[in-house]
């Protein structure tokens, strides 16, 4: 039978096994060793078939899979950098607040010095005033009494001449 149509082609799968097992079977009870060969290898290539197709089944749910981490792992990956992006944004922006108020600060503690330096330099001057005011209270008081004493010198000395006058 085989040899009478060499290009005959097989179906695989479980027909395939099942016309490999009735030719096999055929073969037997004919005493045909090549229909029973035949039998024998169109369902071993059936059950090749059926074994590969589950591999190929395997093997696309594993690649499915691997696709499945892969994206996992790069969404993960991605997570990761926007999350370090984000940190080192808020890294940046407490750097700057903290600077901000860093240069406030200086600038308050600055403005406080200038008016701290005001006020000594305006305590300094009143300071100054009030001892040349003093010194010129002295002045007037020491020309007043030198006043005093050269009328009465003069008083006195009049009243000196006028007892006892003396040849000019």
């Amino acid at each position: 039978m085989s040899d009478a149509n060499p290009t005959e082609t097989t179906s695989g799968g479980l027909v395939g096994r099942v016309v490999g097992k009735a030719k096999a079977a055929v073969g037997s009870v004919l005493g045909d060793e090549d229909l029973k060969r035949e039998g024998h290898l169109q369902e071993a290539a059936s059950e090749a078939e059926v074994v590969a197709a589950r591999e190929a089944e395997a093997a696309e749910q594993r690649a499915k899979e691997a696709a499945v981490v892969e994206q996992r792992a790069e969404a993960a990956a991605e997570r990761d950098r926007l999350k370090a992006e984000l940190e080192a944004e808020e890294r940046a922006t407490n750097i700057e607040r903290n600077q901000a108020q860093a240069e406030s600060a200086a600038d308050t503690d600055a403005a406080r010095e200038k008016q701290k330096i005001a006020a000594v330099e305006q305590a300094k001057e009143q300071a100054a005033d009030s001892v040349e005011e003093a010194a010129l209270r002295d002045r007037v008081q020491v020309a007043a009494e030198a006043a005093r004493l050269e009328r009465e010198a003069a008083r006195a000395e009049a009243t000196a001449d006028t007892i006892d006058p003396e040849e000019k």
